[in-house]
């Protein structure tokens, strides 16, 4: 089962194309798939004082959180789709991991070094797709590296998905470039998502 998250708000953009050129590739050859679409949901990224009074639980009062968790348990392809904003995830995105990825369903901790032993090993291959006026190399270099550096190599591992089944494909300079070079990467998005 591959489930997408995507982090997006405007239907227009370009991270929607690819969102619909991917869907709609699943579709035709008869995928199984699901969409975790956060602003769809309108889900909340920011705690509430209830969420914190459950959370060294590993619990929570709210239903979507719930039926997220149901998701990423079936799921054993996961796809990110969002926008790079400061150099960084987008808010929603960053709270779904905050909110959903909880103690007992995410990982465990051990109590005595700390360490973490994710527990999403059902996901046995992770895609990263993100966008933004600024190429990869210059995110990575200059910026910060928040997304492979953080979001891959620290969040996505800790909780079970290892480096080696996680690719990230950036389209840079989202704004800048040709409506042919867009059109080219939708037309490939697809494929990409294919390879091992």
């Amino acid at each position: 089962m591959k489930t997408i998250v995507y982090a997006h708000p405007w239907e227009g953009s370009f991270n929607h194309a690819i969102l619909t050129s991917i869907t709609n590739d699943l579709e035709a050859k008869r995928e199984i798939f699901q969409v975790i679409d956060l602003y769809r949901d309108e889900f909340n990224p920011a705690y509430t004082a209830e969420e914190l009074k459950l959370f060294n639980k590993g619990e929570t009062p709210y239903e979507l959180v719930k039926e997220y968790q149901r998701k990423l348990k079936q799921a054993t392809e996961l796809i990110f789709i969002f926008p790079v904003w400061w150099w960084d995830l987008p808010a929603i995105l960053k709270g779904f991991i905050d909110k959903v990825m909880l103690s007992g369903f995410a990982f465990l901790e051990d109590k005595e070094t700390g360490e973490l032993k994710g527990l999403l090993t059902n996901i046995r291959k992770t895609t990263v797709i993100s966008t933004s006026t600024t190429d990869k190399e210059y995110i990575e270099s200059e910026g910060g590296n928040a997304i492979q550096g953080v979001f891959i190599n620290r969040t996505l591992a800790d909780l079970g998905l290892k480096n080696e089944y996680t690719n990230w494909i950036h389209f840079s300079g989202v704004n800048l470039t040709t409506d042919e070079k867009r059109r080219q990467f939708l037309e490939e998005i697809p494929q990409k998502l294919k390879v091992d």
